[in-house]
């Protein structure tokens, strides 16, 4: 019995060792220890409820990742991607390219050019860019030089690359990973590394064209995709700074109340009201009058009445917003793209960064927050340029929420086969010791640019052939045998028709161009074909 309890205090030791020792476990229980004895002193102090509460939700979610943590060091090594990051099978990434390709033909049609930046940048460069989300960024360990951290979006870096380059002018779109120390939340497409695709416009132009132009790309790119149920939100930071001004909020609790506005996509009024007045000390009177300006949405009706008759156009900050937007709305009309945008006065965009014209895309419907935002940030460049600034405008693009989307669409939930290669053709053969005859056919597609392939065994089974065709979606399949070779001809089949066809080795490529050509859309696209956008109405 003695031995029976040593054996499970040492195996119960063993499994706490690695808890012990690993830095985000220790982290955590000194977090749990603060946290604790803040919300003990504010029990002590008789604080307003809601505060304590808020309180007490932070304690039990730092509790809840340290039992997390600890379940995962007591099972031992669980072979698994890390968390809040994913694998692509090929079904996925035939249809991930395609979607990137779609976008990237939308971006080209604008007339942008594309760069690359490094996937980590100087702690310094960003710091003080992001506000209240600055603490999820990712820092990487000292390894005795510079101070880094893994990108958080692409603008940031944008901002620098324009300023150390000293550029005045540029269209560009830029697709890459990006990374977030969040809370993933797989099913609503939120993950801790994923891929941003990001259209700006930096320079110096006259108002809104550019801002146009952005939201004229979200338009195109999702009608492209076909994805008909979205909407397009807008609203201007200056008309929000002009309602908080207008009921009473402190200039320095601006952007912390913006940031709790910016939560009304996610969360009720009644929620969001409370943080103000809870977290953030906001009065509730002033908190009320919030309410009333931020819950409106519409168009350019709106605009047009919040300018005409509401006590919102007796400041000078929200006119000139309302103004601007007035010009925006006429600019999108000419572009025919109206009928997917709303005027939302509760559209916040919480990033410290947005200093014009912001915009967010939601689809209707589905439970997977924005696919889409972006707005005009004048000042950033600035950050690093002092007097050299930039004034920019651009658009992200929520691509892993749209592929969850696009990928359910595409493959029925699992129930639809995909295309995952390009392949178009299958050089095969029903005899044996014709391996190098089907490798010289093969070559010649390769060199004909059409792609193709063979199976790698010396003698493989006819129906094992036409077979592996069907399997993998190959709409081609060229037969050889001592006959044909002998008269020189190869046998063309069609695969889903199974109709054959002799045709002349010195005319292979023409027939088999010609074969594809008549073959349905559907079955001669390769997976990376990219759709185009569609004309506007």
């Amino acid at each position: 019995m003695a031995s029976t309890t040593a054996a499970s205090t040492a195996a119960a030791a063993a499994a706490a060792a690695p808890a012990a020792a690993d830095p985000a476990v220790a982290k955590l229980n000194t977090l749990i220890k603060d946290q604790g004895e803040v919300v003990r002193k504010l029990k002590a102090d008789k604080k307003d409820k809601a505060e304590i509460d808020a309180a007490v939700a932070v304690l039990l979610r730092y509790k809840a990742e340290l039992k997390e943590l600890q379940d995962e060091h007591s099972k031992g090594f669980v072979l698994k991607a890390p968390k809040g990051t994913q694998d692509f099978d090929p079904t996925q990434m035939a249809i991930r390219e395609r979607v990137f390709g779609t976008i990237i033909s939308v971006f080209k049609k604008h007339g942008a050019v594309t760069i690359d930046t490094p996937a980590f940048e100087l702690k310094d460069t960003l710091l003080g860019k992001y506000g209240e989300d600055s603490k999820l960024i990712y820092d990487l360990a000292d390894q005795g030089g510079e101070l880094c951290s893994l990108r958080y979006d692409l603008t940031v870096p944008f901002a620098r690359y324009v300023a150390m380059n000293k550029i005045r002018q540029i269209k560009r779109y830029h697709i890459a990973r990006v990374y977030r120390r969040d809370n993933p939340q797989m099913n609503r497409g939120r993950f801790r590394e994923f891929y941003q695709c990001d259209f700006d416009i930096a320079g110096e132009y006259d108002a809104m064209i550019p801002d146009a132009e952005c939201v004229a790309v979200v338009y195109d790119v999702l009608s492209a995709l076909q994805l008909n149920n979205f909407v397009i939100k807008i609203n201007h930071r200056k008309i929000l700074d002009g309602i908080f001004a207008l009921c009473g909020v402190p200039a320095e609790s601006f952007r912390a109340i913006c940031s709790a506005v910016d939560k009304l996509d996610k969360a009720p009024w009644e929620e969001v009201r409370q943080e103000m007045v809870g977290e953030k000390g906001l009065d509730p009177k002033v908190a009320d009058k919030i309410g009333e300006f931020v819950l409106l949405k519409g168009g350019q009706d709106l605009i047009k009445k919040l300018l005409e008759e509401s006590e919102l156009s007796k400041n000078e900050m929200a006119k000139e917003g309302l103004k601007l937007l007035t010009t925006l709305f006429e600019y999108l009309e000419i572009y025919n793209v109206l009928d997917r945008v709303s005027f939302d006065l509760s559209l916040a965009r919480g990033l410290d960064y947005y200093t014009g014209v912001i915009y967010e895309a939601v689809l209707e419907g589905a439970q997977v927050g924005s696919v889409a935002g972006g707005g005009r940030y004048d000042d950033l460049v600035g950050m690093f340029a002092g007097k050299g600034s930039v004034p920019c405008v651009g658009v992200s693009l929520g691509i892993e929420r749209l592929f969850a989307i696009i990928l359910a669409r595409e493959t029925g939930n699992g129930t639809v086969k995909v295309k995952t290669s390009s392949t178009q053709v299958l050089v095969a053969s029903g005899q044996k010791g014709l391996l190098k005859q089907r490798m010289d056919l093969l070559s010649e597609m390769w060199k004909e640019g059409i792609a193709a392939e063979i199976l790698y065994k010396n003698n493989p089974k006819i129906l094992d052939q036409f077979q592996y065709c069907e399997d993998h979606m190959i709409p081609l399949c060229l037969t050889i045998g001592e006959d044909e070779i002998k008269a020189g001809q190869v046998t063309l089949r069609v695969v889903a028709t199974r109709q054959e066809t002799k045709v002349a080795r010195a005319n292979l490529a023409e027939e088999v161009r010609r074969a594809l050509r008549e073959l349905p859309a559907a079955a001669a696209a390769a997976p990376t074909s990219a759709a185009a956008a569609p004309e506007r109405a």
